[in-house]
């Protein structure tokens, strides 16, 4: 419930405090005396936009606040945990907004978004949003109501996690179906490519070390001689080079007792006529390997030149990328022959979704329909105690495609003067009905859930007499387990009050302020006589409202 309300520098409210009871708050107060102000400044609260031109001062913020008592409501606790919030049995939700325009909300003092406000204080009030008068014609609104006087929203969830995984799963299939379209447009070419790179049958760098050897076959002539040189000059020539280094080291070795530098030079020359050996005999060795192939020739350039094609073919420079590509196109191949019994797969989890959300499809169906002639029949009785006593309400459910909220078409139809021609309540119904209508609904409903702190602005528009009598009784009704706030201009609504209180404009330097406070006993029933007969209330008037008050 909502415990109080402090608001400051809103429009013409300089600063006030409302403390509300826990049953049927009325608000009264003249025309323009700033009722709808309350309402307008307690809607921020409740997560809706607003500007600068909202302050009374624009040299001040405006700060409203709103402290609610959420003892033992789960959903409440659930949305705080769920966003890191501090839980406590108060609750305080405040918006400021700054002169330059800028606005904040906090809850219980943590900065917090406007959706979570928002979506906090769908929890805590029903300001004509959950419920509001012109829903009364929307679809999902009825819908809601049949749910709720059905008790069938874990039912409406479950359906709805079938629903959604039978439409994902849906179109899971649908993309593997294209997929299977776009293979089989694709197959044959994605065939031959593969084919002829599994053909050339490439090795990893196979290309790049052709290309080295048949640089080596097409120079062997040239490198044979080079060679052969080098290893004649070394070993074999007259003069060979590393018999004149054994030579040159025998000479020295008469020399070594006169200097040890000699036995250095010795050692160096044996150094390099071993390794000079080394060189000779590995030469001899290359010298072999090496030899004009010119039939291997031809192989590899046969091969290369089926390589280079493939090579300028796919646009790339590597045999690894060909080789990639082919492991590509061969996992492509793979996929066309896996898609059938992905999809015969598929096909079967979205038949088994589909019969599993159309029977829980059913039961939501079914216990709409239960709920549809006592629905009729309540709603027909409360809108003859509202003084619409040739008002009808029927309600019509048709079989639709599956959807969100299941396969039902629900239609609230009205007649106003038992004229038989039932039509669309958002056609026929004017705004006094459809504020009646939703009165004697949301009464309904509010026995079969947790409706939180429920608003009532000027629900009474269009009605006097019997008629506002008996919404007020309706009123005094839904407050006994809830809490309930209504603004009113019906003394009959009034009297019906567990708290009374007044909205009324004065006057402080050379301004015009809204203020409010809770009468007494004596001011209410003069408040209410006011509203009967006027400023100065006649002795029947005042003894008519204090017979409201007291009973």
């Amino acid at each position: 419930m909502l415990r109080s309300l402090h608001i400051q520098n809103y429009a013409i409210i300089d600063e006030i405090t409302i403390s509300f009871s826990d049953k049927l708050n009325i608000i009264t107060g003249e025309t323009g005396a700033g009722k709808s102000i309350l309402m307008g400044a307690l809607s921020l609260i409740l997560g809706e936009r607003t500007d600068t031109s909202v302050l009374m001062k624009t040299d001040k913020k405006c700060f409203i606040e709103g402290t609610f008592s959420v003892l033992k409501k789960a959903e409440v606790t659930a949305f705080l945990e769920e966003n890191e919030l501090d839980v406590e049995n108060e609750l305080v939700l405040r918006r400021e907004i700054a002169a330059n325009g800028k606005s904040r909300a906090f809850i219980n003092d943590t900065p917090a978004t406007l959706q979570q406000l928002r979506t906090l204080a769908s929890l805590l009030v029903d300001l004509h949003q959950q419920f509001d008068t012109l829903d009364i014609a929307d679809a999902g609104f009825q819908r809601e109501v049949l749910d709720a006087l059905g008790n069938q929203f874990t039912a409406l969830q479950q359906y709805q996690q079938v629903y959604r995984k039978w439409h994902a799963a849906g179109n899971e299939l649908k993309t593997l179906q294209e997929q299977k379209n776009n293979f089989q447009k694709e197959l044959d070419y994605h065939q031959f490519l593969h084919d002829e790179l599994h053909e050339l049958a490439l090795k990893q760098n196979e290309l790049e070390e052709l290309d080295k050897e048949l640089n080596l076959l097409s120079n062997a002539e040239g490198i044979k001689t080079t060679l052969n040189k080098a290893y004649y000059e070394l070993k074999e020539s007259e003069q060979p080079i590393v018999q004149t280094l054994k030579q040159m080291i025998n000479q020295l070795q008469h020399y070594r007792e006169f200097t040890s530098d000699i036995d250095v030079i010795s050692a160096r020359l044996q150094s390099t006529q071993i390794e000079l050996q080394d060189i000779g005999d590995e030469i001899s060795r290359i010298n072999e390997e090496v030899a004009f192939d010119q039939a291997r020739i031809e192989v590899i350039n046969e091969r290369l030149a089926a390589g280079y094609k493939l090579l300028k073919k796919h646009g790339v420079q590597t045999t690894n990328e060909l080789l990639a590509i082919q492991a590509e196109l061969s996992g492509k191949l793979t996929a066309v022959l896996n898609i059938d019994e992905a999809i015969a797969a598929k096909e079967k989890e979205v038949s088994t979704l589909l019969k599993d959300a159309q029977d829980k499809a059913g039961k939501l169906s079914a216990q709409r329909k239960q709920q549809t002639a006592p629905l009729e029949k309540d709603v027909n009785a409360l809108l003859i105690q509202v003084g619409m006593p040739n008002a009808r309400l029927k309600v019509a459910v048709a079989e639709t495609d599956l959807n969100l909220y299941g396969k039902d078409d629900i239609e609230f139809l009205f007649d106003a003067n038992k004229s038989n021609r039932f039509e669309p309540v958002r056609k026929v119904a004017s705004g006094g009905e459809l504020s009646r209508l939703m009165l004697c609904i949301k009464s309904l409903v509010a026995q079969s859930i947790d409706l939180p702190t429920m608003i009532f602005d000027e629900i009474d528009t269009g009605i006097s007499g019997e008629a506002a009598k008996q919404v007020g009784i309706i009123m005094k009704k839904l407050a006994v387990n809830r809490q309930v706030i209504c603004i009113t201009h019906q003394p009959q609504i009034a009297g019906k009050a567990s708290a009374h209180f007044f909205v009324y404009k004065e006057i402080k330097g050379d301004a015009v302020h809204t203020n409010i406070r809770q009468l007494t006993d004596e001011e209410r029933i003069t408040a209410i006589a006011q509203m009967l007969s006027g400023e100065k209330p006649t002795a029947a008037a005042l003894e008519n409202a204090r017979e409201m008050v007291m009973n």
